[in-house]
């Protein structure tokens, strides 16, 4: 039985009169959905953009594109985003077979929810799926509170297995005391599972993901349900999404109405919304007149990151953003695991490709001020005329609101030359891992707006390279090499580069190798670096497809000295001499270009930073001289 109660009617009031409200604009982007291309116009231009930006993280051959360029309806952004999007999210009968596997392990986390009462009576059912390795999600109208948690229970794999047989049931109490979370009007619970890490394990979870991009009008959708309380089934791509509101998702639907509480996924497994309601809906009898309506889960995570919660609870709160765990570590190019128990039950788990960047910001920590020991090295402060040209990041949760932390570094982006300000990174010696690099590829950050970022459109067809500021393998360290993992993948965020020529980027310079040498061959205690990176942003410098290129690199390096004091040392580059003449259709000039140990207050002068207490570490200080900069030609010259 699948009880309707009361608040399951005021929620299937609310989204129906959402849906009324909404039908002219609905129709519209139907419409849209019906000819070619048209799903690139169907919704918003910055979310199509951001969303053809996710999808590059599963499919190599995807590059970004303007929504500047889209919402201006250039030809050429329209027929490309018409086309990456038509291809991939448009396919109805063709997906490759990881689809599936992903669908398997995705669904095993999903469970039916047994509404019981004080005396132990069945109310009715609801489905839950784990997001974490303790909490389960499911409607406020099927678990109001706490009590009603307290009473009830999730049952895993009721289900049939492939030889047509049921398979074995795991119930598990409800722990609403450990932890319980709910909003009516967002229509949500999040409760804890009375059970061990070992007894749900097999179970898995899937991540709820807080950023932009993991649906769009148009996308197809997965609803992995107990509909009715009965077994788990797959509504399997038949919903489309034909709406985006501020806090929910609209999706048609020519089956039954799903079960309240289930996971609705994109093609790429990754939760997009909670369903909660079905509702009818006026101009869409051709799919049975009902519509679809589920939470938005980027809404879910800014609620409870809003709360506040002692800390054993913000502790279970904080594994929403942790990774599945995997049965064993697949070595590099293996293929996926798969495990066989008898009666042939098949769990098959893919893993990610290397070089992918992690889909959940709420986990980055970021560039750490008290790394070095004994020492707290800032991040560099910005003047005042810096302040408002400083991009924001939509999702800080705290200030400044202008910093992207990533996994071991922060980079502060200029929103008008879409370049980073700087990048400021922390290295470890003891603990890094020479990860083997794949193949590249670079991603927008969907914190910080897309017209705020470069992206593929100005290295394309020119010797242009993607420079990174900081290296691949700075933040390449941790106790594991899958948090090693995290912090190389972050390196390849477009925010993290700058228009470099391939000459200046892949030569091996003096440059290129400052942070080792200060890292291993010095007077270094604790084999420990902070590195800060920047170019420098000039208002002469040329313009290149309306962008401005950086002619000259600085970085500051700080380390603490056997003796526990503190050194900073600065560098500077210029690549003048390369860059000129880009548009010509000659040969270019390969000009040379120098490594320069200049003072940290040098730095400052350049870039409208300050260094705090760097300038008093920095040894060139000692030294009275005219020459404001010291030539590096090998590591013998530079003076730490």
């Amino acid at each position: 039985m699948d009880v309707k109660t009361d608040r399951q009617s005021e929620q299937e009031q609310a989204a129906a009169a959402r849906a009324a409200e909404r039908t002219p604009q609905r129709q519209a982007k139907i419409a849209l959905l019906g000819k070619p291309g048209g799903i690139a116009e169907a919704d918003e231009p910055s979310r199509v953009a951001t969303r053809i930006d996710r999808l590059g993280r599963y499919y190599p051959d995807v590059r970004p594109v303007s929504p500047a360029a889209i919402a201006a309806g250039d030809p050429a952004a329209m027929t490309a985003a018409g086309a990456i999007l038509e291809r991939i999210v448009l396919t109805n009968d063709l997906l490759g077979v990881g689809y599936l596997e992903g669908g398997v392990a995705a669904s095993a986390a999903v469970g039916r929810v047994n509404i019981r009462n004080g005396q132990g009576r069945l109310a009715g059912y609801g489905t839950g799926s784990l997001v974490s390795p303790e909490l389960l999600l499911t409607n406020h109208h099927v678990l109001p509170d706490a009590e009603a948690a307290g009473f009830s229970v999730v049952e895993f794999d009721y289900q049939d297995g492939i030889d047509g047989l049921p398979r074995p049931v795991r119930a598990f109490a409800l722990d609403p005391d450990r932890f319980f979370a709910a909003d009516p009007a967002l229509d949500f619970a999040l409760v804890a599972v009375k059970a061990t890490a070992n007894e749900l394990r097999p179970f898995g979870f899937n991540r709820l993901i807080g950023s932009e991009g993991k649906a769009i009008v148009g996308d197809f959708v997965t609803i992995v349900q107990h509909p009715g309380g009965g077994k788990k089934q797959v509504a399997l791509r038949e919903n489309r999404v034909v709406d985006v509101l501020d806090d929910f998702l609209h999706y048609e639907t020519d089956t039954e109405p799903g079960s309240s509480g289930s996971p609705v996924f994109n093609d790429q497994w990754e939760i997009v919304a909670l369903h909660h309601a079905s509702v009818p809906a006026t101009g869409h009898a051709e799919y049975g007149g009902f519509l679809n309506e589920g939470i938005r889960v980027s809404k879910l995570l800014k609620f409870l990151r809003a709360q506040a919660f002692d800390p054993a609870r913000q502790a279970l709160l904080d594994r929403l953003g942790t990774r599945p765990e995997r049965a064993q570590p697949a070595a590099v190019g293996a293929p996926p695991v798969l495990t066989l128990s008898v009666p042939f039950d098949i769990r098959l788990r893919a893993e990610p490709a290397g070089g992918r960047i992690d889909p959940d910001y709420s986990n980055r920590e970021g560039y750490d001020p008290a790394f070095l020991p004994g020492h707290t090295v800032p991040l560099p402060g910005l003047s005042d005329a810096l302040l408002p040209l400083a991009a924001v990041n939509r999702q800080a949760t705290g200030e400044p609101r202008y910093v992207l932390p990533y996994h071991h570094f922060s980079v502060v982006m200029h929103r008008e030359r879409r370049l980073a300000m700087f990048t400021a990174v922390n290295i470890d010696g003891r603990t890094s891992r020479a990860l083997r690099r794949e193949a590249d590829h670079w991603s927008l950050d969907p914190r910080v707006a897309v017209t705020e970022q470069i992206g593929e459109e100005i290295y394309r067809d020119n010797p242009l390279d993607r420079g990174h500021l900081v290296r691949r393998l700075d933040p390449a360290w941790g106790e594991t090499e899958p948090i090693a993992q995290l912090g190389n993948d972050d390196t390849f965020h477009f925010t993290n580069c700058a228009p470099q020529h391939k000459d200046f980027n892949q030569n091996k310079t003096t440059w290129a190798g400052l942070e080792d040498y200060v890292l291993n061959n010095a007077d270094n205690h604790d084999l420990k670096v902070s590195v800060v990176t920047g170019p420098v942003l000039a208002a002469d410098d040329d313009h290149y497809r309306g962008v401005r290129l950086p002619r000259q690199f600085w970085k500051v390096v700080a380390m603490v000295k056997a003796d526990g004091t503190l050194s900073a040392t600065a560098y500077l580059l210029s690549q003048a001499e390369l860059i000129q003449g880009l548009e010509a259709a000659t040969e270019f000039d390969y000009g040379a270009y120098r490594t320069y140990q200049v003072p940290v207050t040098r730095i400052a002068e350049l870039t409208g930073l300050s260094f705090g207490d760097l300038p008093a570490a920095d040894p060139l200080t000692r030294f009275e001289s005219t020459n404001p900069a010291q030539e590096i030609r090998t590591p013998a010259d530079l003076v730490l």
